[in-house]
């Protein structure tokens, strides 16, 4: 083994080591373990759909038509002069079939020295195997990556959840399911993206860094500016800048975007996170239901081919419209009792201990509800569920209701027991809005929160010019993909997700 070799990598076991070692004797055949680039690659999938077996079982087996293969080898059987093998690329695998006497005694060779997880190209003519198995007749193969550790092996050596979401590329490896999730996933926001074009709704593309963290409730990551020397902050949402398009003319504008809240780490959120924001000047929370509706069952055909959507544990989902519609103030009454809101706070108090909430009379009355509803309600709404009329308190974004300016015109679409698409009648009264930011100023200030505790003027400001009525929802993906592939942990559906470091 030349110098250059040795211990190349820390901690090398034997296998790699050994591994390690094939290096010089490839070096020594001419070949470079780690080569170019290997053209004219056709995909498994379609030699697979486009291949016609002949008719007569007796034809020629050296007579099938030329293939051009590449991806990695994940099997191989036999070491005589006969050796099968499995390659699979992204879109599937294939069976190999290497006869010594089919290849010349370099490239016999070759094949022989390749191990387990060697990325190959693989030139060769198809036929079908006695047991009727589609198979390469391998003709010439190329050495085009050497893999210098061994392969996880599907059911003993990547069951570890916290290594399969550490180390995604060998998830996706071990498990080639797990890669099928992430193509869904792409194709669920290219479908949403086309719906919204269709829908004459422009994408545009908003600040991530912004002086102030607004749009949203949350905690945000701050950072330093210093050509400014300036903090910033990691946007928690983009919608004040979006409404500040909606000011400037713009009348259906959205964007897909990373978000970013510095908050806990559970099945269901991420700190960083894939979120959509939809704005239509002239639209209100009817249209932005009749949008989500007709979006969710538009994709979900066009993506899985039905709108039943089957999760763990014989869980289906419907996403059928029209979605089921109910008030915040009765969900709380169907959990709490009908009588929750004509009792006295004490009482409130008393009654959701008896329900197991954490819960006392330090609390505002509004903060008791919503334990209520965030611990019994939410969490129950398996089906598509649009709970409307929220108390103003916990929007200071929205439009009040009409007939109630206690309440506001929004709804919160949850499914299979978590917020999914929150959505208002905006609000575009300046005034009022300046005195739910002075509100949430106050609140902020009495809890110590001096980061969130800032008003941002420009938008304000941009408010007073007049920005027209307006519909305006949020969709996290994330949440979306878990809805439309079964996956019941977010971390199923982001390839990289945050974990702690060990």
């Amino acid at each position: 083994m030349s110098e250059e070799n040795t211990q190349i990598i820390p901690n090398q076991s034997e296998i790699v080591s050994q591994r390690i070692a094939k290096l010089d004797t490839w070096r020594e055949a001419g070949i470079n373990p780690f080569g170019a680039g290997y053209p004219d690659v056709q995909k498994i999938a379609d030699i697979r759909a486009s291949f016609v077996p002949p008719a007569d079982p007796e034809a020629d087996p050296h007579a099938g038509p030329e293939v051009n293969v590449a991806g990695r080898l994940v099997a191989k059987r036999g070491m005589g002069k006969s050796i099968f093998a499995d390659v699979r690329d992204s879109s599937g695998r294939i069976q190999l079939f290497a006869g010594k006497s089919d290849l010349t005694e370099e490239d016999f060779a070759t094949f022989k020295r390749l191990d387990i997880g060697d990325i190959v190209g693989i030139k060769g003519r198809l036929f079908v195997t006695k047991m009727g198995e589609v198979t390469i007749r391998v003709a010439k193969p190329t050495l085009l990556s050497k893999s210098l550790r061994p392969l996880p092996e599907k059911f003993h050596g990547l069951t570890d959840v916290e290594q399969r979401y550490r180390q995604r590329y060998l998830d996706m490896i071990a498990n080639p399911e797990v890669m099928e999730v992430f193509k869904k996933r792409s194709a669920i926001i290219r479908e949403v993206r086309n719906f919204l074009a269709g829908r004459g709704f422009m994408e545009v593309e908003t600040p991530m860094l912004q002086p102030l963290a607004g749009g949203a409730s949350a905690n945000p990551f701050v950072t330093r500016y210093e050509a400014l020397d300036s903090d910033v902050y990691m946007r928690i949402a983009p919608e004040l800048y979006l409404k500040r398009l909606l000011v400037g003319g713009f009348e259906r504008v959205f964007e897909l975007n990373r978000s970013f809240r510095n908050e806990g780490l559970d099945r269901r959120h991420n700190p960083e996170f894939t979120m959509l924001e939809i704005y239509q000047a002239y639209g209100n929370c009817e249209s932005m239901m009749e949008l989500i509706e007709s979006m969710i069952s538009t994709v979900a055909m066009k993506v899985c081919g039905t709108l039943k959507i089957e999760h763990a544990n014989g869980k289906v989902l419907d996403f059928t419209p029209p979605f089921r519609r109910a008030t915040y103030h009765d969900l709380v009454k169907e959990k709490g009792g009908d009588d929750w809101f004509d009792i006295t706070f004490a009482e409130r108090v008393e009654r959701g201990r008896k329900l197991g909430l954490d819960v006392n009379d330090k609390m505002s009355d509004l903060d008791v509800t919503n334990e209520l509803y965030e611990k019994l309600v939410e969490p129950n709404n398996i089906q598509p569920t649009f709970v409307t009329r929220l108390p103003a308190e916990l929007l200071p974004l929205a439009n009040p209701c009409a007939d109630d300016p206690s309440l506001v015109d929004v709804f919160e679409l949850g499914v299979n027991g978590m917020e999914l698409a929150p959505a208002y009648s905006e609000l575009n009264n300046p005034v009022i809005q300046r005195q739910r930011f002075m509100d949430q100023f106050e609140k902020n200030k009495a809890e110590g929160d001096e980061v969130s505790n800032k008003i941002d003027e420009d938008f304000l400001t941009a408010l007073e010019y007049g920005m027209p009525p307006a519909g305006g929802m949020g969709v996290g993906i994330d949440r979306l993909v878990m809805a439309l592939t079964g996956a019941e942990s977010i971390r199923d559906v982001i390839l990289f997700p945050q974990m702690r470091r060990i």
